[in-house]
């Protein structure tokens, strides 16, 4: 049983008749789930994770006006439910990871995760959220909320980004895979700087791993859970998987020959992938293959943004059998940047979330 099975078992066998009885007309007011920090409300929990801040336990939340009204009456409530259910004990919370079950005021709880007590409206509250924190707002599951208070907050964060946001941090995560994988990998192998290519590799696949929950149109966890995340979304399967194959080989001899190559791969993917949601427009420079790979040649992959030098050499000094296309995704992103409407954020710096 994983923690979120546990905590709706632990809320329907020994919290749902508790609070009904002893809140019969707060209990329709009230919302009650598991969601928040901690493996657990992702359902990415396993045997490894019950060494800390592990156990049976869920959350109450209430609106302002009741929570300091019937906050303390509430908790008390909840602090006597049973100490155990089927043999897992209740959670005990560590110094660091307190405030994670129990009662919770809605509006304190959205604004700990996206600084705004309804979550973010403008373009620029969006902006500000890291992106981690909003994935912690919407996982885990609600068992109870009647009154959609707390639900329709949550439905608001679900909806994802406004496309404009969207867009705008697909085209930084881009700019970042071309620099970091396309760019500055390769020229770190070419030099044997072994050390500095292994934080390059990194970085394009923290920048990559972004992009697939982006094209997916879900929130990137916390990065100790963004691979694990982006296994189970529906788009890029293929680049994911490749990502994975990239991670284990290493910058020196034919592996870092491979590690080139495979970068290639996987931004073909994700180029192709952006054709395919209309994020690129030109038809003439761009075919994707049967299998989702995306074919470019030296002279279309210059034309496609308006001569901008930093296009295919159509060099292989690799001797990977494929043409070097050295920063090409960094060559969409002024194709991008064109389809964003806000005025301030079309002329930002790619690199600019």
């Amino acid at each position: 049983m994983n923690g979120l099975e546990l905590a709706q078992k632990y809320y329907e066998e020994c919290g749902e008749e508790v609070l009904k009885k002893s809140f019969p007309e707060l209990f329709s007011r009230i919302a009650v789930g598991f969601a928040g920090e901690g493996s657990e409300c992702f359902g990415f929990d396993d045997e490894i994770s019950r060494d800390h801040d592990w156990g049976a336990a869920f959350c109450i939340w209430l609106n302002e006006t009741d929570y300091r009204a019937f906050g303390k009456d509430v908790q008390a409530v909840y602090d006597s439910l049973p100490e155990e259910i089927d043999g897992y004990s209740r959670r005990i919370a560590s110094s660091t990871a307190q405030e994670r079950d129990g009662v919770l005021c809605i509006q304190n709880w959205y604004r700990k995760y996206t600084g705004c007590p309804e979550g973010p409206q403008t373009l620029a509250e969006w902006r500000r959220v890291p992106e981690a924190f909003l994935a912690t707002a919407v996982n885990g599951k609600i068992f109870h909320d009647p009154s959609g208070k707390f639900s329709a907050i949550r439905e608001h964060l679900q909806a994802y980004y406004p496309e404009d946001v969207r867009i705008k941090k697909i085209a930084a995560r881009a700019a970042a895979m071309a620099q970091a994988g396309q760019y500055n990998f390769a020229r770190c192998v070419q030099r044997g700087e072994y050390l500095a290519a292994e934080l390059a590799k990194v970085e394009f696949i923290k920048a990559a791993l972004s992009m697939v929950h982006l094209l997916n149109r879900k929130y990137a966890p916390f990065y100790k859970w963004m691979a694990r995340s982006a296994k189970q979304l529906e788009k890029l399967p293929r680049a994911v998987s490749m990502l994975e194959q990239l991670s284990l080989l290493q910058p020196s001899g034919d592996e870092g020959a491979a590690a080139v190559n495979l970068i290639e791969r996987i931004c073909a993917l994700v180029a192709g992938e952006l054709k395919r949601q209309g994020l690129l427009t030109r038809q003439d420079y761009t075919q994707i293959t049967h299998e989702g790979d995306l074919r470019l040649t030296p002279g279309d992959a210059a034309a496609a943004t308006g001569g901008v030098q930093n296009a295919a050499s159509g060099a292989d000094p690799y001797g990977t059998g494929e043409p070097e296309f050295s920063s090409f995704l960094l060559d969409l992103c002024p194709i991008l940047m064109r389809q964003i409407q806000d005025p301030y954020l079309r002329n930002s710096n790619y690199m600019q979330e």
